[in-house]
Parts: C-alpha cells; sequence; structure tokens
C-alpha cells in the first residue's frame, strides 16, 4: 500500500484515477478547493500559492501526482483567462515542489501532468518525446508547467506525461462530438487534415498506474495511443462506429468565430502526429491500440 496525494482528484482523469487506485488498496488523499466535490480518497483542502496543513500530508506521501490545472477548453481564450490557465499550472506545480521540500530525504515520485501541445503546429512530421518543443500558447505553458516539474528532479523520481486527446463519452473532447455525430450532423474540422493523437482514459489512468508502480520509469512520456489519425479519419471512424455519416465539415472560419483565431487554431485547427516512443520501448502496453475498438470502448458499445 502507498500514500498517494492527488492533486486535481476530483477531475476527468483525477476522479476515476483516484477510485482505480484506492480500489486497488492504496491509501490516497486528493488536493482541492473544494472538498464537496471530492468522492473518492479523502479530500484535503489547499488554496495555492497558500500554505498549510496539507503541505506536511505531501511531504510525507510516496507519491504525488500532480493533474491540477484549469481547464483549457473550458472557455474562450479571453487574456484574463490565459493568464488563469497558466497561473493555476504555475501556483499548483509551485506549491507541491515547495511541500517535498520540507523533507527532502523522503523516497517518493512526482507524476506531472503536461500535453502534447507543447509541440504546437507540426502537420505530417512524426513527433516522439525526443522532438523539440514548438511554439503557440499552449506550448508556452506546457514548457512552464514542465520546467516547475523539474525542479523536483533532486527530491523525487519525476515522470511527466504529456497527455494527448482523451477519449471518454462523460468529458474531454469526445463528449462534445457525440452529440452532433449522434444527429448525423459531423463531420471533419476545417482541412481535416490535422493529426489528432488520442489515448482511450482507461490507457492514460493505466499508465499513471505503471508511472507508479515501475521504478525504473522517469522523465518525459507521451501519453498517446501508437496509431494517431488525421481529423478527417477522426470523423470517418466515430461516424462507423456510431452508424453515422460524417462528411458535414465545419468550416474553419466558424470555428474562429465562436472561439477566437488563437483558440481555435492551436485546439482544433492543427495538430501533431504524436507517438509514444519512450513508453512503448520502456513496455507499456496499450489495451486499446486502434481509434475503432478505442471509440467502442469510450462510448461503452460491443
Amino acid at each position: 500500500m502507498k500514500k498517494i496525494l492527488v492533486a486535481g482528484g476530483s477531475g476527468f482523469i483525477g476522479e476515476p484515477l483516484v477510485r482505480r487506485l484506492v480500489a486497488r488498496g492504496d491509501e490516497v488523499a486528493v488536493l482541492t478547493r473544494n472538498p464537496s466535490s471530492v468522492h473518492a480518497g479523502r479530500a484535503l483542502l489547499w488554496n495555492p500559492p497558500s500554505e498549510g496543513s496539507w503541505m506536511e500530508e505531501v511531504a510525507s506521501a510516496d507519491i504525488v501526482i500532480n493533474l491540477a490545472g484549469e481547464s483549457v477548453g473550458g472557455g474562450r481564450w479571453t487574456e484574463a483567462r490565459k493568464a488563469r490557465l497558466m497561473e493555476s499550472r504555475v501556483a499548483a506545480t509551485t506549491a507541491l515542489v515547495s511541500a517535498m521540500e520540507r523533507n527532502r530525504s523522503k523516497a517518493r515520485t512526482l507524476i506531472s501532468a503536461s500535453a502534447i501541445g507543447i509541440y504546437g503546429d507540426r502537420g505530417d512530421e512524426p513527433i516522439d518525446e525526443n522532438s523539440a518543443a514548438g511554439t503557440g500558447f499552449l506550448a508556452d505553458v506546457t514548457q512552464r508547467w514542465e520546467a516547475l516539474a523539474r525542479t523536483a528532479e533532486p527530491l523525487a523520481r519525476v515522470v511527466i506525461l504529456r497527455f494527448g486527446i482523451v477519449l471518454a463519452a462523460n468529458g474531454g473532447a469526445l463528449a462534445k462530438l457525440l452529440l452532433p455525430f449522434r444527429l448525423g450532423a459531423g463531420g471533419p474540422m476545417g482541412s481535416g487534415r490535422q493529426w489528432m493523437s488520442w489515448i482511450d482514459r482507461d490507457d492514460a489512468l493505466r499508465m499513471i498506474e505503471w508511472a507508479i508502480d515501475h521504478d525504473a520509469a522517469r522523465g518525459v512520456y507521451n501519453a498517446t495511443a501508437p496509431n494517431p489519425v488525421t481529423n478527417r479519419e477522426f470523423a470517418k471512424v466515430l461516424g462507423r462506429v456510431l452508424h453515422r455519416p460524417a462528411i458535414l465539415p465545419t468550416p474553419a472560419f466558424a470555428l474562429r468565430l465562436a472561439l477566437g483565431t488563437q483558440m481555435a487554431d492551436e485546439m482544433l485547427l492543427t495538430g501533431a502526429r504524436v507517438l509514444p516512443k519512450h513508453a512503448t520501448t520502456d513496455g507499456f502496453e496499450f489495451a486499446h491500440p486502434q481509434l475503432d475498438e478505442a471509440l467502442k470502448h469510450a462510448i461503452g458499445l460491443k
């Protein structure tokens, strides 16, 4: 049994992760600004950068998992919101490392979330963990996020997971796509040529568990399935899985009008062909490596 602290443990990835860890017998506490939102694990109130009793619990934990950060897709990118997106990650990560400093001799692991947005728009270029960072707002946020996590290297075994598009029916990108596709109004976005590097949520959770349990795991891992697809192919496969047509494109100008140019371009109209080279080399095995099967699993279809 391990003592595990999860920041962001009531979210789209965090809550099912906490449930899995509790089910396997770990002692799990969730760092949260809103204890009433925690339905699995023990809630610990925190409000970084403010200090508190939570710091001692972090300092004594075997595993610290950092999933904290405001959702990048939760609203239009105004300048104020972009500042909050950056600050939520900076404050949480800085606070966790500061808490670990209170017990420097503790053997521990820090697993910190990041995102494949760090690579920016890379066209058809195959990308792995050794590829250079790209440009743009998401690339700036993730580079800052990761740099702060790496400051814990003298204090912990540090694992950074760069998540792709996480597929589950009750949240994230797939939940937003299901209704229009079920109504027969789905299709590619913009040109449809942009790459979508995805991962089934269960595989994302399994990769976190794998990082917990494998002491040799360290450094950066792309948390993406080994078979990325273009947006046009994603729409085609989702339509086929739902037995619906997927031929109605969403024009780029409409997305830019709805979301703003920067948000639409970085989140929907461009992408990167990201491969999980480090994970597969280190022995992680994906349960859902193919998109059609992963979508059926995520949606709950046989």
